[in-house]
């Protein structure tokens, strides 16, 4: 059973959409799929309510508040974490004990991108981090910008791969807005969205 933590310290990367998106491909696929929302503003949890019942499922990851431990239900396939913002120290340690890999959304901004090469560092201290695997998803990217090959040209000079980028979309926020993804509607209205998704799904089936 794969653990997904979707985790970068600094706000507003675009975690909750990696997470509750991520989280609806494997419901699609048929998968037993767990969404754990450890972020204090519970924005994956509040989206969890406003999901339809003919959607495929997702289960909503409950946690024991005196050890902080995690009990998946029975017959989960894979979990996917949306982390807390201020993510550090014990926090951090609590959560590499039972991550398999790890995806760090971060967009196309200089604050985003010296939060993430700052969170990088940290994440490195940790001796048990090496055993997890580590990508970098780049969220609403405009095409053909500067902000685009800037952010291109920081990724290549970290130690993780840049598995995927999104553009940027309403279409994550209409979806969002009703409780589903963007593997819920119809494929001809998010066609360019599937698309992006590809290589990330790829990637993370190889673990």
């Amino acid at each position: 059973m794969p653990v997904i933590a979707i985790a970068n310290p600094k706000g507003g990367v675009g975690k909750s959409t990696l997470a509750t998106n991520l989280a609806g491909a494997f419901a699609r696929q048929g998968h037993a799929v767990m969404l754990g929302d450890l972020d204090r503003q519970q924005s994956a949890r509040q989206w969890l309510k406003l999901r339809p019942d003919a959607a495929p499922r997702i289960t909503h990851w409950e946690i024991r508040e005196d050890t902080g431990q995690v009990r998946p239900p029975k017959g989960t396939t894979h979990v996917v974490i949306d982390a807390p913002a201020a993510l550090h120290g014990k926090k951090l340690s609590a959560l590499l004990n039972v991550t398999d890999i790890m995806l760090v959304p971060l967009q196309p901004s200089l604050f985003d991108i010296q939060a993430t090469h700052a969170f990088l560092s940290e994440l490195r201290e940790f001796p048990k981090s090496a055993r997890i695997r580590l990508g970098l998803v780049g969220m609403r990217v405009k095409d053909h910008t500067i902000s685009q090959e800037r952010l291109q040209e920081y990724a290549a000079t970290l130690n993780a791969p840049m598995v995927a980028t999104l553009r940027d979309t309403q279409n994550y926020v209409h979806v969002a807005a009703h409780g589903l993804t963007v593997w819920d509607i119809a494929p001809s209205r998010v066609e360019r969205d599937l698309a992006q998704w590809e290589p990330l799904l790829e990637w993370v089936a190889r673990a």
